[in-house]
């Protein structure tokens, strides 16, 4: 069984952008780094996964930023699709500086001063968890062989 909570570590394949993206669009990620179980190799690096987004604010006139939310939705493994969890929240940077600036100069400049947008180039990390509990079939083969206890010999005094 792979508990519910186990901890996946994945990476995005694709850039977001707050000004490009919509609500709704799904995106690919992969897995980042194997998951083990009892030294099996559950989940493979490089399986993939997908999310979704689940907010966007454009970047806008007085400073306002760009801002963009996800969702991690499943990974897919040795033929079965795993329900997952995780999310992750990008914003601009905010032009208030340059809004106070051309307030004081000019008043109405302030209204044409815009924040950055959200971007999250690819390679962006995500950390995700098991949704639930996840059973699982383990080839004989595949599990590793019993290793043989060894006990030092105490040294002579």
């Amino acid at each position: 069984m792979l508990p519910r909570g186990t901890p996946i570590r994945l990476r995005t394949l694709q850039q977001l952008h707050s000004q490009e993206n919509r609500v709704g669009d799904r995106f690919d990620l992969e897995v980042a780094e194997d998951v083990m179980l009892n030294g099996i190799v559950i989940i493979p690096r490089g399986s993939r996964a997908n999310g979704e987004v689940t907010r966007i604010r454009r970047k806008g006139m007085w400073g306002r930023s760009g801002r963009i939310e996800t969702r991690l939705l499943s990974v897919q493994a040795n033929g079965i699709t795993i329900p997952i969890s995780g999310a992750v929240s990008e914003h601009g940077d905010t032009g208030t500086a340059g809004v106070v600036a051309s307030i004081v100069v000019l008043p109405v400049a302030g209204f044409f001063v815009t924040g950055t947008s959200a971007i999250l180039p690819v390679g962006t990390g995500f950390n995700a968890t098991t949704d639930s509990d996840v059973p699982l079939v383990i080839p004989d083969g595949a599990r590793p062989a019993p290793q043989a206890l060894v006990v030092p010999a105490s040294a002579p005094h």
